[in-house]
């Protein structure tokens, strides 16, 4: 039922959603691109139950507090303490030996705030965890959220960094300005 209402709440809204079916690939990471709005959460959440496919993401562990902490649980939510200074690239890439279904959801640009360059974090979780990148084109232009299939790092990040910025180079955020502005000297960069 529940599958049904988020598909009808989703055509309302006029989004739909292709490419590939994520729950061929058991543990991956998802990089969700643009992420500009507090919108993103309840569409993510939507697609979630709508196609159904299993999404993790990881958010402070305050959050999971009473009274809503088993809520968050419920949607995919994974307790992060951020007091500790923790690495955390190895956390989460430790996760997937912990769970044989995890989709761990990362906004490369870690902000809806415009920012240069992405984030490395999302590359090296999934190249410690020797799991596969699912990239998200999240299009507010086309009201589409499409799925590319599995690709698995290099190890060679400028490379394959090189390739990711290419796949979402005119994505239409919510925000459209807020999204990320690549340099091409940026893309070179490590960190």
């Amino acid at each position: 039922m529940l599958k049904y209402i988020c598909r009808l709440i989703l055509k309302l809204w006029g989004f739909k959603w292709s490419g590939y079916n994520p729950e061929l690939t058991p543990q991956k990471v998802f990089v969700v691109y643009p992420h500009t709005s507090n919108w993103d959460f309840p569409l993510g959440i939507l697609l979630k139950f709508a196609m159904p496919i299993n999404v993790n993401y990881v958010a402070k562990n305050s959050l999971f507090r009473w009274p809503f902490g088993y809520l968050f649980k419920a949607l995919g939510g994974i307790p992060v303490d951020r007091s500790k200074n923790n690495n955390f690239v190895d956390e989460m890439a430790a996760l997937y030996s912990q769970y044989s279904k995890l989709g761990l959801t990362l906004a490369p640009e870690g902000t809806r705030k415009r920012v240069q360059k992405f984030k490395t974090g999302f590359y090296y979780i999934a190249h410690k965890a020797k799991v596969p990148l699912i990239l998200v084109k999240w299009d507010h232009g086309k009201k589409d959220v499409h799925f590319d299939e599995p690709f698995y790092t290099t190890g060679v990040y400028e490379d394959d960094m090189q390739y990711i910025v290419k796949y979402f180079k005119g994505t239409i955020g919510y925000r459209p300005e807020d999204a990320c502005q690549w340099e091409d000297e940026v893309i070179h960069q490590k960190k």
